[in-house]
């Protein structure tokens, strides 16, 4: 008999069956989020299991997937298929839940079968089958009836191969630093567009589209974003875009260390809201968003209205750690474009 994995999540346990009932892995999770109710697991599992039609499959859940142990050792190992149940709570504007999720398949090469729950009272939505080539998704909004979707997709198998580790010589990212936010509407001046404001937490600094076309450059620190863009408004709209920047350690509940560009659409018309909550928007931008990342991590997402995601048209690599992003043809007006590297190697510092 041919065996089929079934898969099974109780909490912090990630459980693996075959067709025929016999248990073929289980993961305890690493990175728990303010679970305190439970240990993690010393040293941190690596746990796959090998199928007759897919080859080897990788497990690991929820928040395990914004850290190296076990989610990039898994990839490092060469393992190509990865499973990732999650209870995930969408933060906008860079981490709603299949917009990180596409983002990570894209950014690893990898094949992301994701399964989140649902509820709705802690904004838990959003399921997928993602390829570096292809998205297959479903993200139930606040209010639809349905309890939630059975998402079926034909995937490629994806060839094993070994991808070199992090070096620890790495370009570092910016040391933490006092701020306060900049961007009250009456601090921004032409001779000094740019201004500090937070963003998911973090201090990233914004500079305005003030322009339908044109080029910005971007800089927290040292680390710099770039952007050519031209706007394609729809009808009056006057949606307020902006282009930010942010390199250090996160300041949210858990830190971890970031390198990000992301040009948002601002939730309001003054500066001041530029880093808020949006899911709609109506201007569509052809654009060139381009980094030099300290890190091979970096996971690109494109996000618009109506939580869509659409695929970068053409998205380039170099060995310095440039990073290109390029994109036309929107299907709705952008909400996010976003590069979002992870700096694993300097968790720990």
């Amino acid at each position: 008999m041919t065996r089929h994995p079934l898969l099974l999540y109780v909490k912090c346990d990630l459980l693996s069956y075959s067709s025929d009932g016999q248990l073929v892995a289980r993961y305890h999770k690493q990175n728990l989020y303010f679970e305190k109710e439970f240990d993690t697991p010393h040293p941190p599992e690596i746990i796959t299991f090998d199928t007759p039609f897919g080859g080897t499959f990788g497990l690991f859940t929820c928040f395990d997937i914004l850290f190296h142990e076990p989610t990039i050792t898994l990839v490092e190992k060469g393992v190509r298929q990865l499973i990732f149940p999650t209870a995930w709570m969408n933060a906008l504007p860079l981490l709603d839940s299949i917009q990180f999720q596409w983002a990570f398949s894209l950014g690893a090469n990898v094949t992301l079968l994701a399964a989140n729950t649902r509820n709705d009272q802690l904004r838990m939505t959003g399921s997928g089958i993602y390829t570096p080539f292809s998205a297959t998704y479903h993200h139930a909004k606040k209010g639809d009836p349905e309890e939630g979707r059975l998402l079926v997709a034909r995937v490629p198998v994806l060839e094993n191969g070994v991808v070199r580790k992090e070096s620890k010589s790495s370009p570092a990212a910016d040391s933490e630093y006092c701020h306060q936010d900049s961007c009250s509407d009456s601090a921004v001046s032409p001779s000094s567009p740019t201004c500090i404001s937070s963003m998911m937490s973090d201090p990233f600094t914004f500079d305005l589209l003030n322009d339908t076309r044109g080029n910005l450059t971007v800089c927290n620190g040292t680390f710099c974003c770039h952007l050519q863009y031209q706007q394609l408004s729809q009808g009056n709209s006057k949606e307020l875009y902006a282009l930010g920047a942010f390199a250090g350690n996160h300041k949210g509940k858990t830190g971890f260390a970031l390198q990000v560009c992301a040009l948002v659409r601002c939730a309001g018309s003054n500066i001041s809201s530029c880093g808020q909550e949006v899911e709609a928007a109506e201007t569509k931008i052809v654009f060139v968003l381009e980094g030099k990342f300290g890190t091979r991590y970096v996971y690109p997402s494109i996000l618009v209205s109506n939580l869509v995601l659409e695929q970068p048209e053409q998205l380039e690599k170099t060995e310095s750690g440039r990073v290109t992003m390029k994109h036309s043809n929107m299907t709705g007006g952008l909400v996010t474009a976003c590069l979002y590297g992870r700096m694993y190697h300097l968790d720990n510092e």
